[in-house]
């Protein structure tokens, strides 16, 4: 069983759902990502997702391209992230690691390549944004050759045949995108959401995590009585940039995304209460 399969069965069995944070990489600053990371496991976060710095974020709405664009600007690169997540397990060998990015850097890297790099560095799975169900064969072996997850986006307007495709060739978890457009966009419809969870849930025994649109404890405890886990990042990566802007340091940033966390998971907790 991979660890991210592990996580989600012992949160089943605790009655808990999971909190699944996201954070670019490299911002505001390469420092901060480690720290960052571990800090937001220590108030509750149970899977952290990585956002691979990418130069065309297409599906990043202003907030996360941004967090994109200061990232590249600070020198990270997908080996450099592998290298985050290696430190990152010096310390923390349980909490599975989901990289979220686009298939630009892995496809320069080698489908090969890639897959023990990431394995040997402590990473879990993998979400490529813009490779499609019909192309994932290639990459989808060496990920499971090193036995690392593959997670695929459903989104709202998912038709009901393509749902069976995609949860017929992911893993881990499917990731359902709770509003149409870009991250950050829109109002959150929970009704909606799960109505499409229940679609979803009849092709698949998977967890299905959902995000876009999450904000605050409250959307996140709305999400969270419906889904199995919430993730939430254009909140985290706008409160650290607001942070900043204020005149606040890296330290000041990672206290803001702190106690976004520790707030939303309160809210999901007291969902599933």
């Amino acid at each position: 069983m991979s660890r991210l399969a592990g996580r989600f069965q012992q949160l089943a069995q605790r009655g808990r759902k999971a909190l699944i944070p996201y954070v670019v990489a490299g911002d505001p600053g390469l420092d901060v990502t480690v720290p960052l990371m571990h800090r937001m496991v220590d108030c509750g976060a149970d899977i952290i997702e990585l956002g691979v710095p990418f130069s065309d974020p297409m599906s990043e709405g202003p907030v996360l391209q941004l967090g994109h664009e200061r990232a590249l600007a600070n020198g990270t690169t997908l080996r450099r992230v592998l290298e985050l997540v290696r430190e990152f397990r010096q310390r923390d060998a349980d909490t599975p690691v989901l990289l979220m990015g686009y298939a630009n850097p892995v496809v320069h890297m080698g489908y090969a390549a890639f897959a023990d790099a990431a394995s040997a560095a402590g990473v879990d799975a993998l979400l490529t944004v813009d490779i499609p169900p019909e192309e994932v064969a290639p990459v989808n072996a060496e990920l499971q050759r090193v036995g690392m997850d593959n997670i695929f986006l459903v989104a709202p307007t998912t038709p009901d045949a393509r749902i069976r495709r995609i949860t017929a060739t992911a893993s881990g978890f499917i990731y359902y995108v709770s509003l149409k457009g870009v991250t950050g966009a829109g109002h959150l419809d929970v009704a909606d959401v799960a109505h499409h969870l229940g679609q979803i849930r009849a092709h698949s025994q998977l967890p299905v995590a959902v995000g876009f649109g999450i904000r605050d404890a409250a959307s996140a405890a709305a999400v969270a009585a419906v889904a199995d886990g919430v993730v939430v990042g254009s909140a985290l990566v706008n409160a650290m940039a607001k942070a900043i802007e204020a005149g606040g340091d890296h330290e000041a940033a990672m206290a803001a995304a702190i106690a976004l966390v520790a707030a939303i998971r309160q809210g999901i907790d007291g969902a599933a209460s």
